[in-house]
C-alpha cells in the first residue's frame, strides 16, 4: 500500500529535510507551504498522515489541525518550536495525535510517524470464530455504534463525526476488558509509544478527547470512568469480561 504523507511547512530547508526523511522511509511525500495550499491539496487527494508546522503564515497550525480534523480522519503530528508544555498539551487536546519539538532527531520523528500510522491505517485481520459473536464485536455507547471487528465508529445522526486512530485504539483497548480498569502503562503500550513520547498527562488528554465525543456529559462520564490509582475503565452494560 502506498502511504501518502503531507508536509505543511513554510521553511524550504525544513520542508526539504522532512521530504527526504519521508522518502527514505519508503512513503510518498507531498509538500504545502501554507494552510491554503494544504487545503487545496486535501480537497482532491487523500493522505494518511499530516506533518504540520505549528507556526504557519496566516494561520496557526493548531487552528488548521482542528479544521482538518473536522473534515477527515487522518493522523496529525504537530512540528513545533514552542517549548511550552502547555502549548504541546493544548495541541494534543484539540486535534493532533502527537507532537515533536524542533530541533529533533530524524530517527525520533520517523518512530513517531510509524506509531501514528500504525493506529490510523487499518489492516485487514483474519476472521476467527470469536469474531462472529455480536456481543464481542459491537458496542452501543449512547449515540455511537462501535464495530470492533471492522474497526468502525459510527455516530448516529452525525455521519461526519469520527474517532482518530489514537482515540479508537484507546476505546478498543478498554473494550477488550469491559468493567475492569486499564492502567496508563497498558494504554501507553497499546499506543506504541516509547517511554518519553507519551506521559501520563497526555494519556489523560486522550481520554478527555474520547469522552468529549462519546459521553453526553464529559464531566460526569457514564461509560469511560476513572479508577483512582488504577487507571480507566469502560462500563459497558450487557458486556462482561471473560475470566
Amino acid at each position: 500500500m502506498q502511504v501518502k504523507i503531507l508536509i505543511v511547512e513554510d521553511d524550504p530547508d525544513m520542508a526539504e529535510m522532512l521530504f527526504d526523511l519521508v522518502e527514505a522511509e519508503g512513503w510518498t511525500p507531498f509538500v504545502a507551504g501554507s494552510a491554503e495550499e494544504a487545503t487545496a491539496f486535501l480537497s482532491h487527494d487523500f493522505v494518511h498522515l499530516v506533518l504540520l508546522d505549528h507556526n504557519l503564515p496566516g494561520a496557526s497550525g493548531r487552528t488548521f489541525a482542528q479544521r482538518i480534523r473536522g473534515k477527515m480522519d487522518v493522523g496529525i503530528i504537530m512540528v513545533t518550536a514552542a517549548g511550552s508544555s502547555a502549548e504541546r498539551v493544548l495541541g494534543l487536546e484539540t486535534a493532533a495525535d502527537d507532537y515533536i519539538v524542533k530541533p529533533f532527531e530524524p530517527i525520533e520523528l520517523a518512530a513517531r510517524m510509524k506509531a501514528v500510522l500504525r493506529r490510523s491505517i487499518v489492516m485487514p485481520k483474519p476472521e476467527r470464530a470469536t469474531d462472529l459473536a455480536p456481543a464481542a464485536s459491537a458496542l452501543q455507547l449512547g449515540g455511537w455504534m462501535i464495530d470492533l471487528k471492522r474497526r468502525l465508529a459510527i455516530c448516529e445522526g452525525h455521519p461526519g463525526r469520527t474517532l482518530t486512530g489514537a482515540e479508537f485504539a484507546l476505546l478498543e483497548l478498554l473494550a477488550e476488558t469491559p468493567n475492569l480498569p486499564v492502567t496508563r502503562s497498558q494504554i501507553l503500550e497499546r499506543l506504541g509509544s516509547g517511554t518519553e513520547r507519551y506521559v501520563d498527562r497526555n494519556v489523560d488528554v486522550l481520554v478527555l478527547r474520547l469522552r468529549r465525543k462519546i459521553e453526553q456529559n464529559p464531566e460526569l462520564p457514564r461509560y469511560i470512568k476513572t479508577r483512582r490509582g488504577r487507571g480507566y475503565v469502560l462500563e459497558a452494560p450487557g458486556r462482561e469480561t471473560e475470566r
